[in-house]
């Protein structure tokens, strides 16, 4: 089969083959491809037989033979100061990093900071740092949100060999506290708001020293690339944070894998507004300096992102499923408000079909529909790129043709130095996570409590787990979940459910984590359920709730008010507050029947349907303490929040039973 992918891998072995001296006896002695691995596509499958219990292994058709640890064109990057000294000799007089918020408060145009500046305000950090004392490889706190002084703040912890620990007021102070203690924080860089805090905590922070100013210019501490680059905590949904430690060459590593799969540049402008005290948005943090990018930070409000993004018009929009559902469902019910729905869908399918078949699309669709829509983010975005949790098909479509360029689904955690698994840019088959990061292996284990195997047929399922240079070395001070998450083989486990689909895609199918068995005994996954039902119109977000004490499940969901009352309206519903209108059993039972509807379509089995629901006006945020920092649901707190709630919908639930019963 003479496929794109079976041609490139005939390049990439020949040119392997080549360096023979830098292999392994066992590779220098084959001598074909075929002799080595499988072609499956996008991945490759290795010889060796897998053990009992597991799938083969699958890497990259970008490194069959040996896993990425560096830029290919650049070798010398093998750390976080390299990557970013290379960029400010190379782009010294480009634009970097842009606000909007003047130092009075006040918001106006895009400001911004060069390549050049940047790196002397890194340099002055740094060498303040030193000449208060603070010894090499101590651990730095960041408590700020995204900002141009974040980021110069910790290109001075790598220039110096300090370690960065970000922190990020939605832990609560104790966590705060905690992950100070935790990691013996000697500095801590703030913004005036976070500093009363901080001072009123500092006889429960000992180790820290609050440092201000800079003065007599010291050299570099360059790190190695085993060097510690980053404590980043990750808040589970119960417990205190644990500290995933991350070094220079794991996360150049994985960084350098992408970029065989996503191509930046000096033109391009990058939109920062995830909180970058987590992987996702500092993993972008890092590929934004190897291409020169420009970054323009958000003023600090969700709510306003939108204008922010129409003022600066970036062309590369990171984001996460949540926010592009939003964006999905505003821009429909824009449509429908303005009586173009039969226009928006004839010029949708039309443009989608050229798409699909490799064709240029009829610019009349952009110049009619399309450019307007365009407008909403700003008018250039040509790359978006969507991680956290999956994204629904019809919503990744959605975003194609509106928006006229790249819509890449990846799949990654923390522990991994981020990216595990990312679409290629020309792979328009939708509901899948693409093939493994070009810098680290993959494969799948049994899970016979959930009936997952590596023998399922057609296709392999199991847990997945990942190995390579991108693998932290632990959680901080932590050797027993150290422990619990990667084996003595280096294999970390994710916790998550895959399947190998044809030619070496990785489709994320459900969560090992956070499962409960019902009464009838069957193993339910809430995170699953949650994404299925966030599809429906009046579902902005949705708490799926069971036990094994119970035979069904029950569900509490967040209304999206802009579709509910128009919804109401065309009802001819009549109510005096949003509240009453929650609580009409016609409102519950149209929001039901729209869950059902979905839930027949996603094929989810007779006990994963939510059989009652409680409707809330209130957002699930991070302030009410409903969702993690990642935007996960804290299930043991909502649990809590809800528990009235709860309580009388099963009670609701038997009432009807009982009822049902009588009648039979």
């Amino acid at each position: 089969m003479d496929s794109p992918a079976t041609r490139r891998l005939g390049v990439i072995t020949n040119h392997l083959f080549s360096e023979s001296a830098d292999q392994p006896s066992l590779l220098r002695s084959v001598r074909t491809s075929s002799q080595l691995f499988s072609e499956q596509g996008y991945s490759v499958v290795l010889p060796q037989i897998s053990q009992e219990g597991e799938s083969n292994i699958y890497r990259s058709v970008h490194s069959p033979l040996k896993l990425i640890t560096t830029f290919p064109n650049h070798p010398e990057i093998s750390t976080l100061h390299d990557n970013f000294e290379r960029s400010a000799e190379i782009f010294r007089d480009e634009r970097y990093l842009g606000t909007r918020v003047g130092v009075d408060g006040s918001v106006g145009e895009y400001r911004w900071m060069t390549y050049g500046e940047a790196a002397t305000a890194r340099s002055s950090i740094g060498s303040g740092l030193l000449n208060h004392g603070i010894p090499k490889g101590s651990c730095i706190g960041l408590y700020f949100i995204n900002r141009p002084e974040w980021m110069i703040v910790d290109h001075a912890c790598c220039a110096y060999s300090y370690v960065s620990v970000p922190l990020y007021d939605t832990l609560g102070p104790d966590a705060v506290n905690f992950i100070i203690n935790h990691a013996t924080v000697r500095a801590i860089f703030c913004v005036r708001q976070t500093l009363d805090t901080l001072l009123s905590s500092l006889s429960k922070i000992p180790s820290v020293r609050l440092v201000v100013g800079q003065s007599n210019l010291q050299p570099f501490r360059p790190p190695k690339p085993a060097d510690i680059a980053t404590i980043c905590y990750t808040s589970g949904t119960t417990g205190n944070p644990k500290g995933a430690v991350l070094s220079h060459g794991g996360l150049i590593a994985n960084v350098a894998g992408a970029t065989y799969k996503i191509i930046w540049n000096t033109s391009d402008v990058y939109i920062s507004y995830l909180p970058l005290a987590h992987i996702y948005e500092r993993y972008h943090q890092i590929m934004v300096p190897y291409y020169g990018t420009a970054v323009g930070f958000y003023q600090g409000d969700n709510t306003k992102l939108l204008d922010d993004m129409v003022q600066l018009r970036p062309t590369i929009f990171c984001s996460v499923p949540r926010l592009f559902n939003k964006i999905y469902a505003s821009i429909l019910n824009s449509i429908k408000a303005s009586g173009r729905e039969k226009l928006f869908t004839a010029s949708f399918n039309a443009k989608k079909q050229s798409i699909m078949t490799g064709k240029n699309p009829s610019p009349t669709w952009d110049d009619v529909i399309f450019n307007n829509i365009k407008e909403k983010l700003g008018g250039r975005v040509r790359f978006m790129f969507s991680a956290a949790a999956p994204l629904s098909p019809d919503v990744m479509d959605f975003l194609r043709v509106c928006f006229d360029g790249h819509v890449i689904e990846a799949y990654g955690m923390t522990e991994n130095s981020c990216m595990i698994s990312c679409m290629d840019a020309n792979d328009y088959l939708n509901g899948h996570v693409g093939s493994p990061n070009p810098a680290c292996e993959v494969k799948l284990v049994d899970v016979p409590e959930m009936e997952y195997t590596s023998k399922d047929r057609p296709y392999p399922r199991g847990e997945i787990c990942v190995r390579g240079p991108t693998v932290f070395s632990g959680y901080f001070k932590d050797e027993v979940q150290t422990k619990e998450a990667m084996d003595e083989d280096k294999w970390l486990h994710t916790g998550d459910i895959g399947m190998w689909l044809p030619e070496g895609r990785l489709k994320i199918i459900d969560r090992k984590k956070n499962i409960f068995k019902m009464a009838q005994g069957e193993y339910v996954a809430p995170e699953k359920l949650e994404n299925v039902y966030a599809k429906c119109k009046f579902v902005a977000q949705c708490f799926i709730h069971g036990d094994s004490t119970k035979s069904a499940l029950v569900a509490v969901i967040s209304l999206d008010q802009d579709v509910l009352k128009p919804w109401a309206f065309a009802e001819g519903i009549m109510y005096e507050n949003l509240h009453q209108l929650c609580n009409d059993p016609r409102t519950k039972a149209a929001v039901l029947a729209d869950m059902d509807v979905v839930g027949r379509q996603s094929q989810l089995r007779g006990f994963e349907f939510a059989k009652a629901v409680t409707l809330v006006l209130e957002p699930f945020t991070l302030d009410n303490g409903l969702l993690t920092p990642t935007f996960k649901i804290k299930r043991a707190a909502a649990k809590a929040y809800f528990a009235k709630e709860i309580s009388m919908m099963y009670a609701e639930l038997s009432a009807s039973e009982t009822s049902e019963k009588k009648l039979l």
